[in-house]
C-alpha cells in the first residue's frame, strides 16, 4: 500500500479567460473548476485511478479542507487526514491567451502536535511506500519529513522544492525534482538532458537511491546509480500543466508496484502525464488511451 503525506494540501481553482489579462480591469472567467489537490493528494488520486492501493494523509482544515475530504470520498480515494485549526489553502491557476498564471498561497501554520499526529498516522498504517510531497506550510520543517522516513521500514519517496530536498538528513528510496528544483538542489548546469542526467546522478549520492527528474518538454530522466535513462515527451495539445509531475510520479510508482522494469515505469509515467496535460485541472484523466500512449514513449540509456 502507498501512503501519501501532504502537509500543505490545496483546493485548486482553475479559471479560463477568453481575453488576455490586464491590470486595472475586471476580467471575467468563461469557466471555472475546483479540484482537491496538493501534490500528495494528486498522487493518491492518480494511484487510485490506476488501480494501485493508496491512502492520502496530511493536514486539512476549514471549508476548503472539508471540500477535499468530500471530493476524495466521492471519487473513492481512501483518506486519513489530521484536522487542523487553520484553513487549507486555495490556489488559483488563470489560463488566458495561451498563458498560465499561478497564484499560490503559503498555507496556514501547523503546530508541532499536528505534525506528530501525522507521523502517528503513518506508523499506524504501516505502508509499503510513503510519498511525502509538496511545499511545507509555516510551522513544518524538513525534520518532519525525516521523522516519517525514520519511523518505519517502508520506502520513502520525496517530491519537494530543491532547498528542502537538500536539507533532508535521512536516506530516501526516490526523489522527484523538476528541472528547476534539480538545478537549485545541485547548482549544476541542467540546460541539456545530458546535464540533467549528470546532476541527477550526482544528487543521488546525497541521500537518494534513485532520482526521477521531470524535464517538461524534454521528458524525464531516471538515475539509479547503475544506469541513467531518458524517456522523451510526447507531442500533445497542452490544456494545463498543473499536476503533470504528480501524474508522472504516480504512473511510475504504479508500474513499479506491478513489478515493471524501469523502462516500462518511465513509459507509464510519461503516458499518464501526457493524458493529464491534455485536460484542464488536476483530477485524474480518462485512462482509456494509456496503453497506446505508453507504447509510443521512447526510452534510451545515457552515460552516467
Amino acid at each position: 500500500m502507498h501512503l501519501t503525506v501532504t502537509f500543505n494540501p490545496a483546493v485548486d481553482q482553475t479559471l479560463r479567460f477568453e481575453e488576455p489579462l490586464a491590470p486595472d480591469r475586471v476580467s471575467r472567467a468563461s469557466s471555472a473548476r475546483f479540484d482537491a489537490a496538493g501534490k500528495g493528494v494528486n498522487v493518491a488520486q492518480f494511484l487510485t485511478a490506476l488501480g494501485t492501493d493508496a491512502v492520502a494523509t496530511g493536514v486539512l482544515g476549514g471549508f476548503t479542507g472539508a471540500f477535499i475530504r468530500e471530493r476524495l470520498a466521492a471519487t473513492g480515494v481512501s483518506a486519513a487526514f489530521v484536522e487542523s485549526d487553520g484553513t487549507t489553502r486555495l490556489n488559483t491557476t488563470a489560463v488566458a491567451d495561451g498563458t498560465e498564471y499561478k497564484l499560490n498561497h503559503d498555507g496556514s501554520a501547523v503546530d508541532p502536535e499536528t505534525v506528530d499526529a501525522v507521523v502517528d498516522v503513518v506508523r499506524e498504517r504501516t505502508p509499503d511506500t510513503v510519498v511525502v510531497s509538496g511545499s511545507l506550510p509555516p510551522g513544518v520543517t524538513t525534520a518532519a519529513v525525516d521523522a516519517i522516513a525514520a519511523a518505519g521500514g517502508w520506502d520513502t519517496v520525496v517530491d519537494m522544492e530543491g532547498d528542502a530536498l537538500r536539507a533532508l538528513d535521512e536516506r530516501y528510496s526516490l526523489c522527484k525534482p523538476n528541472r528547476a528544483e534539480l538545478a537549485r538542489a545541485t547548482g549544476a548546469d541542467v540546460s541539456t538532458v545530458e546535464g540533467c542526467a549528470r546532476a541527477a546522478t550526482a544528487f543521488r549520492e546525497t541521500g537518494f537511491d534513485r532520482v526521477l527528474a521531470s524535464l517538461g518538454g524534454d521528458g524525464v530522466v531516471l538515475s539509479t546509480g547503475s544506469t541513467a535513462l531518458h524517456a522523451g515527451a510526447l507531442d500533445v495539445d497542452v490544456a494545463g500543466t498543473v499536476g503533470a509531475g504528480d501524474a508522472l510520479l504516480s504512473g511510475a510508482l504504479a508500474a513499479w508496484a506491478d513489478g515493471a522494469d524501469d523502462r516500462t515505469a518511465l513509459r507509464t509515467g510519461v503516458a499518464v502525464a501526457t493524458l493529464l496535460v491534455g485536460q484542464v485541472g488536476t483530477a485524474p484523466p480518462d485512462l482509456d488511451g494509456l496503453d497506446a500512449l505508453r507504447e509510443r514513449v521512447s526510452v534510451r540509456e545515457l552515460s552516467n
